[in-house]
């Protein structure tokens, strides 16, 4: 297994972990910003994180075979072309 598998599985459990916030399961206090209570607040910033884990995932990890996308009939394809142009 290469190492950049690994550090991605890695990061996806550590996000896993911290979506399961169960410190936050009876909290209430205190307002972050005066008035989102805490555990808004941490999802929001969840939230942000998973986005950015799935962006780098994306980056990183996109398989690149699924972005060459041959046409069917190439023939097909230049005949389209030639009657375009």
């Amino acid at each position: 297994m290469k190492i950049k598998a690994v550090v991605l599985t890695v990061l996806i459990l550590v996000v896993y972990v911290l979506h399961q916030d169960f410190w936050n399961w009876n909290k209430a206090e205190p307002l972050v910003f005066g008035f989102l209570p805490v555990g808004l607040a941490y999802h929001a910033g969840y939230s942000i994180l998973a986005a950015g884990l799935m962006a780098v995932l994306v980056k990183v990890a996109w398989p690149k075979h699924l972005e060459n996308v041959q046409p069917r009939n190439p023939e097909s394809t230049q005949d389209q072309k030639e009657k375009q142009g």
